[in-house]
């Protein structure tokens, strides 16, 4: 396959994005601009964060944008001035009619589902929180409607019973890098078909919404598959959570919990933790679960050995209905 390198802006924030970027970068074709978040204030000392794209951008000597908005009239100037065949566009904001039309052509979107489902910020959470078997990358075409362009190209991958967000997130970056580079190069010999996603939808479709604080939170009251899924599908970031009663103290406590495994063992109308060789079991609707990592509030991740080390679990109550 004959192929002209194409010149291409990139935008993208997170270390998501890097791997693709990367790619790119060493790849024939030519990264002209790179657009990117603005730096932040972040932390507890508020010390100026920049993005992940950002510093790799910078140590590869790319050129660097950072529009507050993308609407304003220097940055789109900007961008005509770089003249750009391609923008590729992975982990990052909505772009304005005006900047996704621009390139001649087109501008290409990595999303980390098997679009139609999971459209939205956090496919890759939600994916395992529903306990999905198999899940995979999608390149498309954007356009006015978010995730909803038509489809170039997907790659497949498994999903274990026990992989958590982190783990999914690397396989997907790999295999994301692979897809979005294989995608170029077929814009770039102009060898592309595509694929309208309402010709796709079969059935109900799946959201991925942006997770906030009240969904990572535990409910003991459900089954413990359901569970298990929420927990490693925040797990490590931002970390499923639930509160604990501290009986000598007589305070409530948060505990960020990180991996589990179901147990087998089934739960008798106890909100008590128990101790077991591979962790603590906590009590579902229908089993325990063994919590094997786990994070008390003001505390760093620990194992939970050494939480028993430190602590009495007889000292401690579940918060259930």
């Amino acid at each position: 396959m004959k192929i002209t390198p194409l010149n291409i802006i990139f935008m993208g924030t997170p270390e998501f994005a890097v791997s693709i970027l990367d790619t790119l970068h060493q790849s024939a074709h030519n990264i002209v601009g790179v657009v990117t978040a603005t730096d932040k204030p972040a932390g507890r000392g508020q010390q100026v964060k920049t993005s992940a794209v950002k510093d790799y951008s910078l140590s590869q000597n790319l050129k660097i944008l950072q529009p507050e908005s993308l609407k304003n009239e220097q940055f789109i100037q900007e961008l005509y001035s770089l003249e750009a065949d391609l923008f590729v566009v992975v982990a990052f904001r909505m772009l304005p009619e005006i900047v996704w039309s621009m390139p001649k052509k087109g501008t290409i979107n990595l999303h980390a589902s098997l679009l139609p489902q999971y459209r939205g910020a956090a496919p890759i959470n939600w994916a395992i929180i529903n306990g999905e078997k198999r899940t995979g990358v999608t390149t498309f075409f954007i356009d006015k409607e978010i995730d909803t362009g038509r489809i170039i190209d997907q790659v497949e991958t498994d999903i274990s019973s026990d992989t958590n967000v982190g783990e999914l997130y690397k396989t997907l970056m790999k295999i994301g890098s692979e897809l979005t580079l294989k995608t170029v190069n077929s814009i770039a010999s102009n060898k592309i078909q595509t694929r309208s996603q309402a010709d796709l939808i079969n059935k109900s479709l799946k959201h991925a919404p942006k997770i906030f604080k009240n969904d990572c939170e535990i409910k003991w009251e459900n089954a413990a598959e359901k569970n298990h899924n929420l927990i490693r599908g925040l797990s490590p970031f931002p970390g499923a959570w639930t509160m604990l009663f501290n009986i000598k103290k007589q305070v409530w406590m948060q505990f960020k919990i990180f991996e589990t495994k179901k147990s087998g063992l089934m739960v008798k109308n106890s909100k008590n933790l128990q101790p077991h060789e591979s962790g603590i079991l906590f009590p579902c609707l229908d089993e325990y679960l063994i919590v094997s990592e786990l994070q008390p509030e003001g505390k760093r991740k620990m194992h939970f050995k050494e939480f028993l080390a430190g602590y009495n679990l007889e000292d401690w109550l579940l918060k259930m209905p």
